[in-house]
C-alpha cells in the first residue's frame, strides 16, 4: 500500500511540473534570472531550494556574477510547478548543467531550509562549500539572507 502512495505521489509531481526553454538574457542577482523563449516572452525565474545573499550582503555581486557566468546568454530549460506572482521558481539547466546545483557548489548560495530536505542532494552541495570555505563561506560569520532580511526589519 505504502508503494501505492509513493507512486501516486511521484505521478503528481511530475503532472504539475512544466518546462520553459530558451535563453537567459539577464542574470538579476544569485538566484533569479530572466529567460526569453523562441516568441520572444520573458519569465522571470527564481532557482528553487537556493537562496543567494541580498544586496547589501557579502557576496551578493560575487553570488549574482557566478550565475552570469554559468547561464547568462546559454540555452536554458526550466523544470518549474510554483509560481511567487509573476516569477516562476524551478530547476534550472544552463547549456544542460544544473545551475541550482552549481551554485551551492560554487559557494554563493544556501540550501533553502523553506525547500530542501536536510538529507537532500543540494544539502551535501553546501556542506562540501562550507567544508572548503568556498565562495562565502570563506567568511566565518555568514549570514543567510533569510536571517538578514530579519534584521533589516
Amino acid at each position: 500500500m505504502r508503494w501505492l502512495a509513493l507512486l501516486a505521489v511521484l505521478v503528481f509531481d511530475c503532472a504539475v511540473a512544466e518546462t520553459l526553454s530558451g535563453t537567459v538574457v539577464t542574470v538579476i542577482d544569485g538566484d533569479t534570472l530572466v529567460l526569453q523563449d523562441a516568441a520572444k516572452k520573458r519569465y522571470v525565474v527564481r532557482l528553487a531550494e537556493i537562496d543567494a545573499p541580498e544586496p547589501k550582503q557579502p557576496f551578493y555581486v560575487q553570488s549574482a556574477r557566478s550565475l552570469a557566468s554559468f547561464c547568462h546568454q546559454k540555452s536554458a530549460e526550466v523544470e518549474w510547478s510554483q509560481r511567487e506572482g509573476k516569477r516562476y521558481v524551478g530547476y534550472v539547466k544552463c547549456a544542460g548543467k544544473d545551475a541550482n546545483a552549481e551554485q551551492l557548489r560554487r559557494g554563493m548560495a544556501w540550501g533553502s531550509p523553506k525547500a530542501s530536505k536536510p538529507t537532500g542532494g543540494l544539502y551535501e552541495l553546501e556542506a562540501y562549500a562550507r567544508l572548503r570555505r568556498i565562495g562565502l563561506w570563506k567568511d566565518d560569520n555568514a549570514v543567510a539572507p533569510w536571517e538578514f532580511a530579519a534584521k533589516k526589519k
